[in-house]
């Protein structure tokens, strides 16, 4: 028993530095590293971990189903990265409403599957890089006015896919230009 041990904390610590690397070289597609992550759950049998991705898998393939009914191939890594956000607002949600009927158990396991899912978002922007990038919005498209505010957001959406909170940008935005 002790060698399986072992052997599964070797193997542990040499998967998490190859799904490191993969994730972090360039080349990777979020399918890739959604499909090594559960090849490497599914060795170390981690089963919150399992049935997390197996979750975000099935919401991919819905909505890949869901765009061949409008004629395109599947979702593409920006409709990805929206996925993952919507998952991780209901379990930040779901974590409330848990917290609040006092059900810790529920609690805990939302909030593992929220650091598992965000764990492929990319790294979320502080409130001073945000108001900076907002800054840099209306200056890159000129504006001046809050006319001009879809334009803001249209670039910041552009330039900073899943790093921001675009609710709380366009209200950055729109005191800059209205300021």
């Amino acid at each position: 028993m002790l060698l399986w041990n072992e052997f599964r904390c070797r193997c542990r610590s040499l998967l998490l530095k190859s799904l490191l690397f993969f994730s972090f070289s360039g080349g990777a597609w979020m399918r890739d590293r959604l499909a090594l992550a559960l090849k490497n759950a599914i060795v170390l049998q981690d089963k919150c971990r399992m049935s997390t991705l197996r979750l975000i898998n099935a919401a991919i393939k819905d909505r890949d189903i869901a765009a061949r009914g409008l004629g395109k191939e599947k979702v593409n890594e920006d409709e990805i990265l929206q996925i993952l956000g919507k998952m991780v607002k209901q379990r930040l949600e779901s974590s409330r409403m848990y917290d609040q009927a006092g059900r810790s158990d529920l609690l805990q396991q939302e909030c593992e599957e929220m650091d598992i899912i965000s764990s492929f978002l990319p790294r979320q922007l502080s409130e001073d890089e945000v108001k900076e990038a907002c800054r840099l919005s209306v200056d890159e498209t000129h504006s001046a006015s809050l006319r001009d505010m879809g334009r803001c957001i249209g670039w910041l959406k552009l330039h900073y896919p899943g790093q921001m909170d675009f609710a709380r940008a366009s209200r950055m935005v729109k005191d800059i230009l209205s300021g």
